[in-house]
């Protein structure tokens, strides 16, 4: 796993949107997937980051309270690891009206079998063995997901690679509501896609995941970090600290790519360990120091803001403002498109 600390952006300023389910709180995943990225962002691009808790019951619909639960829990770890709600649009996606109308008028540019050939749809449709019981709301995620994207003029979405089908179809509704309005009604979208590649779950069997429970949390105490270390997946046939050991599939050394701050220090583990000579113990008691020293002041800002759960809620209520009122102005220009703005 490579690290990037500069990012390949166009120079023309752009719109930057992105965001998080609420089904849970955030873990490492997250951060170096995508929250750091935030952070620097905010710094160069006008950014909105949208919780999104209507997304959240497309597949949750039957336990709500999932979702509601962890709102201000994602709010926390946004406003822990460093996203400025100064510089960044933090908001509410169920407080915000156009969204959904948005949505509804989208689905009628947008067929069934449009929507089920979307690979990133499809995927997850059968990762979550639905069947033919899909709910509708999952289905059409892609149509909401261009509401969000197209409602605060978003240009700039950073993604992971699976993610592209949806921005191409959020793109192919913009293709087609400025054709009927025979006007520019709506922007294209481009993605920003990561240099990271995910991060695997500790077994290593799969990525990391809220739902699987096979995650490191930002706000994971000493001991359930330290239990994942020592949980975590090496090379099965690296018996003997003498025997040359594999680096490639290594939980361990994924990790210690990821977060390590001296590289150079990492290289050199990774001789050691291919040459023989290096334990998987002694691995894990450095990448849980590192983890450790990273997570520390997270966790402890993150139980300050929650102890301050109204401070979270005024910061979530005012970005969902501001946000609202974007949203309102393009929702107004769609509904002229349909011909559906008499008063």
């Amino acid at each position: 796993m490579q690290q990037h600390s500069s990012l390949s952006i166009p120079a023309q300023p752009d719109k930057v949107l992105t965001g998080d389910r609420a089904t849970g709180p955030l873990h490492l995943g997250h951060y170096v997937g995508s929250l750091k990225q935030r952070i620097e962002l905010q710094h160069r691009f006008e950014q909105t980051i949208l919780v999104a808790d209507m997304q959240g019951l497309t597949d949750n619909g039957h336990q709500p309270q999932k979702v509601a639960a962890n709102i201000l829990n994602v709010v926390a770890d946004y406003l822990a690891v460093g996203i400025d709600p100064a510089k960044t649009t933090i908001c509410l996606q169920s407080s915000i009206p156009a969204l959904a109308e948005l949505t509804m008028y989208y689905a009628n540019l947008v067929s069934i079998a449009r929507l089920e050939r979307n690979p990133t749809v499809k995927n997850e449709i059968n990762s979550k063995a639905f069947g033919r019981s899909i709910p509708a709301g999952f289905l059409t995620y892609p149509i909401s997901q261009a509401a969000d994207i197209t409602a605060f003029k978003a240009t700039l979405i950073p993604v992971g690679d699976d993610q592209l089908p949806m921005l191409e179809q959020t793109n192919e509704i913009v293709r087609k509501l400025n054709q009927i309005a025979q006007d520019e009604v709506l922007v294209e979208c481009r993605p920003l896609l990561s240099h990271m590649t995910r991060l695997p779950s500790v077994d290593g069997k799969s990525k990391m995941s809220k739902t699987m429970g096979n995650t490191i949390m930002l706000g994971s105490s000493e001991q359930d970090i330290s239990k994942a270390v020592k949980a975590m997946y090496t090379d099965p046939t690296h018996i003997n600290i003498n025997d040359p050991g594999r680096v490639e599939g290594n939980v361990v050394f994924t990790y210690l790519d990821a977060f390590h701050p001296d590289l150079q220090y990492v290289a050199e583990l990774k001789s050691h360990y291919r040459a023989g000579g290096l334990g998987d113990g002694k691995t894990k008691t450095i990448l849980e120091e590192c983890l450790q020293s990273l997570l520390a002041p997270i966790r402890e800002r993150r139980a300050l803001l929650l102890a301050d759960k109204a401070q979270l809620v005024s910061i979530l209520k005012e970005g969902t403002a501001k946000a609202r009122e974007e949203s309102d102005g393009v929702l107004r220009r769609v509904k002229t498109a349909f011909g559906l703005n008499l008063f």
